[in-house]
């Protein structure tokens, strides 16, 4: 591994956690160079929700290639293009009575919220954003001003500015009503408070923790953003695709975003692909105010319309992530009670699950201990104190028991110390 270690920015991260040269990886497994297993419950950081080189997708996307089909386009038009457009309006958004005009705007989600808070603020002619504690958005300096973490705001070295963050739910543990410090402040002429283009939220903060917001408080967001005239930003980055059950996480709560960032598993296979969906009347861009190179990369338009026809027309996929995302929570609430005194806390809705632990130094540990014993998971948090379990949805009811008794070996060999 020298050449990483002679070459590679200091700034890598995940390969610390987990010391091994990967070669090959299919379904929910991923293979080191020697040929060691290992059971993957991290799946890209939630960009591979269908697993590792799932064989539908690969399958139309070799085909594509073999073809000579257009890898590179901008934003021309492309016959896999509109395939992609075409089958997101005919599976996710009409029969979900959704009416949005989709935005290209870069391959990542940084590039899909960079768009969203551009294009509110352009719309209402407004600077100030509203973001909740422990939110993650992503790394550029816009996507970063509504990021909660402190160490990576701190690698901005510039002012984060136009951002305010207000109480994510359960913030104060119940102590005061649901935006109660917002509203009063909005509702004040003299509280400060710069009169704010839009709200962006995470249903279920994964980076931030596996914060899952009650489906009322997201109501109550989206009820106080229609009072106030505030554009409402929902942040499905990561847990929309079914992350959580149904294609997007909002659903349940029976609201309709003003905007909705999407990207990681929108693309199906793992490559890269974002957009941004927005209210028909909030399309006010001029040609080409918002672009970027790789804005309409073909091969992942071609795997995206794939995953969404072969998962999304029924509601089976919905369903086993929710039964799955139960079992892991029985687990979870077992080790709870199996360790009282220890101040365990479950957390996390359908596949984006969390155990935290007192300490990052705690959660590491178990992450370490599981990566030893062939499991992958990370830590999130403010200080990485919770263990975060993003399986791919594919993934078997047989592999996820496999999973979990690894998970409580290695609680048990950390906390038995």
């Amino acid at each position: 591994m020298s050449i990483f270690e002679t070459l590679e920015s200091e700034v890598r991260s995940y390969s610390r956690g987990w010391p091994t040269v990967f070669d090959r990886a299919q379904g929910s497994w991923l293979y080191s160079e020697d040929g060691k297993p290992y059971l993957d419950f991290f799946a890209g950081a939630g960009a591979l929700n269908y697993g590792h080189n799932n064989p539908v997708l690969k399958k139309a996307l070799i085909d594509y290639i073999s073809r000579d089909g257009v890898t590179h386009a901008l934003d021309m038009f492309t016959v896999a293009k509109r395939d992609f457009l075409e089958t997101l309006n005919d599976v996710v958004l009409k029969p979900r009575d959704m009416e949005y005009k989709v935005i290209f705007p870069g391959p990542g989600g940084a590039n899909a919220v960079e768009a969203a808070l551009k294009l509110a603020r352009k719309v209402t002619g407004k600077e100030s954003v509203i973001n909740f504690t422990n939110a993650f958005h992503g790394m550029t300096l816009g996507a970063l001003s509504v990021t909660g973490n402190s160490l990576k705001r701190g690698g901005a070295g510039v002012p984060l500015v136009h951002a305010t963050p207000m109480p994510y739910d359960k913030y104060f543990d119940g102590a005061y009503p649901d935006f109660l410090y917002f509203e009063r402040l909005l509702d004040d002429s003299g509280s400060g408070l710069n009169e704010p283009a839009a709200v962006i939220v995470e249903t279920v903060q994964g980076e931030g923790g596996i914060n899952a917001a009650r489906l009322e408080w997201l109501k109550g967001l989206s009820d106080l953003c229609q009072r106030h005239g505030i554009l409402l930003i929902v942040d499905d980055v990561q847990m929309g695709c079914g992350r959580t059950g149904p294609f997007f996480s909002f659903e349940e709560a029976g609201i309709k975003p003003d905007m909705i960032c999407l990207s990681k598993s929108i693309g199906g296979y793992g490559l890269p692909l974002a957009i941004t969906l927005v209210r028909p009347d909030l399309d006010v861009w001029a040609p080409g105010e918002h672009n970027g190179t790789f804005r309409g990369i073909n091969p992942a338009f071609v795997t995206a319309a794939e995953a969404l026809r072969t998962y999304w027309r029924d509601d089976e996929l919905e369903k086993a992530t929710k039964a799955k995302g139960e079992r892991i929570a029985q687990t979870f609430t077992e080790l709870v009670n199996q360790y009282p005194d220890t101040g365990l806390v479950a957390k996390g809705r359908g596949l984006a699950r969390g155990l935290e632990f007192p300490s990052g130094e705690i959660a590491g540990k178990v992450c370490a201990a599981a990566f030893d014993r062939g499991l992958l998971m990370e830590t999130s948090g403010p200080d990485g104190e919770v263990v975060k379990l993003l399986p791919a949805l594919t993934t078997s009811d047989e592999e996820i028991e496999q999973g979990l008794s690894i998970i409580k070996e290695s609680v048990e060999a950390v906390l038995a110390h």
